[in-house]
């Protein structure tokens, strides 16, 4: 059996050395892998986070939860006309509106990280683009040319907000 620790009062490198060069020798360090790869990220500026966002990729995890509130909230406001569009009833969509309005005026109370300009959604316009998108176009005429492209209700809403 080998030694766990070098005897007391030993010199430590030494040691350590002596424990690398028998591993060598035996061939304990033999076709590991990543053999003769460069190290990842060798040439990457320094990050302190680097374990983290390493742990969250191999885990295939979002990292959204670790955002401040502000930014989640943000993200669940553009976000808003998919996440709707799986909701089957009118109500459903207002009701998923009004939480999220209700968690926007709840950080606008007590506004905690980063401040971003968040507004609350328009429960009216966020139906609206519900049922356009939920409709199946009529078929074209032929002839008529490719339908114009409409502008979603979060658009429509940053265009006004910068007018005021």
């Amino acid at each position: 059996m080998t030694e766990r620790r070098p005897p007391s009062g030993a010199d430590w490198e030494r040691w350590v050395d002596r424990r690398i060069r028998e591993a060598q020798e035996r061939g304990d360090l033999d076709d590991l892998p990543g053999t003769g790869k460069p190290l990842p990220g060798l040439h990457r500026p320094r990050d302190e986070q680097w374990w983290l966002r390493d742990y969250l990729r191999r885990e295939g995890v979002s990292a959204d939860p670790l955002l401040p509130e502000s930014l989640r909230l943000r993200k669940a406001l553009e976000q808003l006309p998919e996440t709707v569009l799986g909701l089957r009833t009118e109500k459903a969509v207002r009701e998923h509106v009004a939480e999220l309005n209700a968690r926007i005026e709840a950080w606008h109370r007590m506004p905690v990280g980063p401040y971003v300009p968040i507004g609350p959604a328009d429960a009216d316009e966020v139906v609206e683009a519900w049922r356009a998108a939920r409709v199946e176009p009529a078929p074209a005429e032929p002839g008529a040319g490719a339908p114009p492209e409409r502008e979603s209700w979060f658009s429509r809403l940053r265009r006004r907000r910068r007018r005021t």
